[in-house]
């Protein structure tokens, strides 16, 4: 899959946050986005995956290997996101958070416990899934949102800032994690930060916004 953006434009008011942005992210490669907070960088993310807030003004064409998907509902476009917080469910155990996941199309009892329990081990937690998410490391937080957005198999993946809480040695060790997973799947990364490690370490492109 290839992720293209064509003549993105956001805007909120008579501010211009993304002034009509071309990129195009093939399988398995990673761009950055970088620029200072407030100059639209999570907004642009928001906009691919369709969930922009009615304030903001956008237009532009947003297609995944070749099919536009700019007026899809989100949960039709195939994007997969993670964010700074990992957005775990508290009242619910590691492995009905990976489950949630999950496709609808995933139905069978033994299917799913199956797909959880190969997403823990590749998450190097196996036994894991009736912990408490309250009782995981940040870490390990993590890496369970990670997985539980690849269950759901995403055509895209959206990087916005999921490393920033995370203490120096954590934030390679998963930068690392994240890389090699989504490599593994080719799927095309767009990732935004204000971190120039964040962007060494992805390598490939970088696209700058200004405020």
């Amino acid at each position: 899959m290839s992720l293209k953006l064509d003549g993105v434009r956001i805007a909120i008011g008579a501010v211009t946050l993304v002034p009509g942005l071309d990129i195009a992210v093939a399988p398995g490669e990673r761009v950055t986005v970088m620029g200072p907070s407030g100059c639209g960088k999570s907004t642009l993310l928001a906009f691919i995956a369709g969930t922009i807030e009615p304030v903001f003004t956008a237009a532009g064409c947003v297609a995944i290997d070749g099919v536009e998907i700019t007026h899809l509902a989100p949960e039709r476009r195939g994007v997969g996101i993670l964010f700074q917080d990992d957005l775990l469910f508290p009242h619910l155990s590691v492995g009905d958070n990976l489950a949630f996941g999950l496709k609808a199309a995933v139905r069978a009892r033994d299917a799913r416990r199956d797909s959880v329990a190969q997403a823990l081990a590749e998450a190097d937690l196996a036994g894991f899934a009736d912990r408490d998410p309250a009782t995981l490391s940040g870490g390990q937080r993590a890496r369970v949102a990670l997985m539980r957005t690849l269950l759901s198999e995403p055509r895209v993946l959206l990087l916005d800032e999921p490393f920033n809480k995370l203490d120096a040695r954590l934030r390679q060790d998963f930068r690392r994690f994240v890389f090699e997973h989504a490599e593994q799947r080719r799927l095309p990364i767009l990732l935004v930060t204000h971190d120039a490690a964040d962007a060494e370490a992805a390598g490939g492109r970088v696209i700058m916004l200004r405020a």
